[in-house]
C-alpha cells in the first residue's frame, strides 16, 4: 500500500507539480489549498505525512501545525513545511514547533523526495517499537544524541542490593545489561507489592524521569543485575525534543495504565488460584529465553506480594499446582512444565 502525503500548498502550480512528482513517485497524494482546508483533511483522514507551505492566507503554516499538534491522531505525524523564506528566524520557529524539516522554495526534486522518505522511513521504525528498550535504540538512532547509550558508565548489583528507593531523586534512568528486577510499593502496613518484573533489555526509572517526579517506586535487584547508567538530562532529552518519540510515550504509558487497571480488577475479583497462574506465567515470561521448560528462584514472600495475598496461601496453591503436575519445586527454585495448562486457569 502507497504512503499517503497530504499537500497544504495555496500556489496552485506550486501544489500541482508537487502532486505530480509524488504521484509518479507512487505516493498516494491528496491536496489542500489553503490551511483551514488542510487541516480538516488531516484530521478526516490522517495521512503518513504532510507538506505545508508556511505563508498561506487566512490560516498559515505554523497555525496548522499547532492545531493537528494537540490531536492524539495526528500529533506525530511527520511534519515538512515548505517556504520561500530561508531566514534562519523562520527555521528556529518552525523547528520549535515540532517539524520534523524545513525545505526552501525552489526546491530540487531529489531534495523533496529525499526528505519525504527519510521521515517516513524514521517514523515507521519508531512506530513499529514494541518496548521501551526497543523505542529508545530506534530513537537515538534519529536524535541528535547520536548513541544514547554509547560510552556509559555501568554498575554491578548484586542479588538483593536495593537499586533505589522510593522518594529518591533519580539521577539516572536504568537499562538491564544482564540479571532480573523487580519494582514495588510498600503500603502504610509494611506490606509489598510487587507490580512488575524486569529482565535484560529493560529499562528501569524511566517514569519518574518522564514526570519529573521523585522516584514513585521501590527497585530491587532479583540476582546478580549489571545496569548501564544513562544521565537523567540525555533521557529527558531524548523524551521531550521527538515529538514522534514523545507520542509513543503516551501510547505506551496508556497501555501501561490499562495493564496496572487490567491488575486491580483481577486481584478485585479473581481466585487466589487465578492470581497464582497469572503471577508464576508473569515469572514464566520474564525467565524465558525460549527454552521449553523454565525454571526461576523466586522467594515465597515476593510470590505472595505479586498475587496479592498471604505467603500460607501461596505456599497452598503452589502445592496444589505441583500435585496437578503444572510445576516442579525444588526448595526456593520453581520449573514450569505445562505453562499453557497453567495459563489456562480460570478458578
Amino acid at each position: 500500500m502507497s504512503d499517503k502525503i497530504l499537500v497544504i500548498e495555496d500556489q496552485e502550480d506550486v501544489r500541482e507539480n508537487i502532486m505530480e512528482l509524488l504521484q509518479l513517485s507512487n505516493y498516494d497524494v491528496s491536496s489542500a489549498s489553503e490551511g483551514k482546508e488542510g487541516v480538516k483533511k488531516a484530521l478526516n483522514s490522517p495521512p503518513d505525512l504532510i507538506l505545508c507551505d508556511i505563508m498561506m492566507p487566512g490560516m498559515d503554516g505554523y497555525e496548522v501545525l499547532y492545531l493537528l499538534s494537540k490531536n492524539p491522531a495526528t500529533a506525530a505525524l511527520p511534519f515538512i513545511f515548505l517556504t520561500a523564506k530561508a531566514e534562519k528566524q523562520d527555521f528556529r520557529k518552525g523547528m520549535s514547533m515540532g517539524a520534523d524539516d524545513y525545505i526552501t522554495k525552489p526546491f530540487e526534486e531529489m531534495d523533496l523526495l529525499g526528505a519525504i522518505e527519510r521521515r517516513l522511513n524514521k517514523y515507521k521504525e519508531i512506530s513499529k517499537a514494541s518496548g521501551i528498550s526497543e523505542l529508545a535504540a530506534t530513537a537515538a538512532k534519529h536524535h541528535s544524541l547520536d548513541d544514547l547509550e554509547k560510552e556509559r558508565k555501568t554498575r554491578v548489583f548484586k542479588k538483593k542490593d536495593v537499586i533505589y528507593r522510593e522518594g529518591d531523586f533519580g539521577s539516572y534512568v536504568f537499562k538491564i545489561i544482564t540479571g532480573k528486577v523487580k519494582t514495588y510499593h510498600i503500603n502504610a502496613d509494611g506490606k509489598e507489592f510487587i507490580h512488575d518484573l524486569l529482565k535484560e533489555g529493560d529499562f528501569v526509572g524511566e517514569m519518574a524521569m518522564i514526570q519529573d517526579l521523585p522516584r514513585t517506586e521501590f527497585a530491587v535487584a532479583l540476582e546478580e543485575t549489571e545496569l548501564l547508567l544513562i544521565p537523567r538530562d540525555d533521557f529527558q532529552k531524548l523524551i521531550f525534543n521527538n515529538r514522534e518519540v514523545s507520542s509513543k510515550f503516551i501510547k505506551m504509558m496508556a497501555g501501561g495504565l490499562n495493564e496496572r487497571a487490567y491488575e486491580l480488577m483481577e486481584i478485585a475479583y479473581n481466585t487466589v488460584r487465578k492470581r497464582t497462574a497469572d503471577s508464576l506465567m508473569k515469572l514464566y515470561h520474564t525467565y524465558s529465553n525460549g527454552e521449553e521448560k523454565v525454571s526461576f528462584e523466586v522467594a515465597r514472600a515476593d510470590l505472595a506480594s505479586m498475587v496479592g495475598t498471604a505467603t500460607e496461601s501461596a505456599i497452598r496453591v503452589l502445592s496444589e499446582f505441583k500435585k496437578d503436575g503444572f510445576i516442579e519445586v525444588n526448595g526456593s527454585v520453581i520449573s514450569i512444565k505445562e505453562p499453557e495448562k497453567l495459563k489456562s486457569v480460570k478458578y
